[in-house]
């Protein structure tokens, strides 16, 4: 009995979090990590889609088809994008707080914009928020170059498939019934390598090139927030 009575002497001063205090946190974490969580779940919806086209079986045709692997080559320049779309995702959640919180981190974009305005003019401020603009587009060239990349490789999937399906028609054994058999199925084989490669470069270039949108507006919100907190140092 006097054990339980400590206990809730003990606990007499603790309150259990309400609704509106979990509310709060949920807040501010989404306005701390908005960026991260909008990667996320773009990524996964995307994910979710290939998983049931996978179920489907539409993918085990895709890559049984690729003799050339040309689709397992679009699937790993893709990996490769989607890895440096989420390693400047995480970059920018990062500096966007940072600079929320007016700490910045040495050597990072924030930190250099802010410092170089400091006590400049309004031309210069104007002409270093130029310069800063064209860094942060920079930083999301060789991402845009990637998902290009991909309908490039797309389409010479496409004039490899061509070749591949005419070059299995002879025209001089066309009119042998024994040999029409063998120029269908190497006709069928090399269309169906022209119309999965393409297919694979323009989904996962769309893919991809959403993930760099999503970018582009997280890096004009920074651009946005270094700007106000440039011009509010100006002025105080």
């Amino acid at each position: 009995m006097a054990r339980v009575e400590a206990v809730a002497a003990s606990g007499a001063g603790f309150a259990w979090p309400g609704l509106a205090d979990w509310v709060g946190v949920g807040r501010e974490l989404g306005r701390r990590w908005l960026l991260l969580f909008r990667f996320a779940l773009l990524n996964l919806l995307a994910g979710a889609l290939a998983a049931a086209a996978a179920a489907q079986g539409w993918l085990a045709a895709m890559f049984e088809t690729d003799g050339q692997h040309l689709v397992k080559l679009i699937v790993l320049v893709f990996a490769v994008g989607l890895a440096m779309a989420a390693g400047r995702a995480w970059r920018l959640s990062h500096e966007l707080n940072a600079v929320r919180e007016g700490t910045p981190r040495p050597g990072s974009k924030a930190f250099w914009f802010l410092a170089a305005t400091a006590g400049r003019d309004g031309a210069t401020r104007t002409a270093l928020a130029a310069l800063l603009r064209l860094k942060l587009q920079q930083r999301l060239s060789v991402l845009r170059y990637v998902a290009s990349l991909l309908v490039l490789l797309g389409l010479i999937g496409t004039v490899v498939g061509f070749i591949r399906a005419l070059g299995g028609i002879d025209p001089a054994t066309v009119g042998d019934p024994a040999a029409i058999g063998p120029m269908v199925s190497k006709l069928l084989d090399g269309m169906a390598v022209a119309l999965y490669t393409t297919l694979a470069g323009s989904l996962l270039n769309i893919w991809l090139t959403l993930n760099c949108r999503l970018l582009e507006s997280g890096a004009a919100h920074l651009y946005a927030q270094l700007v106000e907190r440039s011009e509010a140092d100006a002025r105080a």
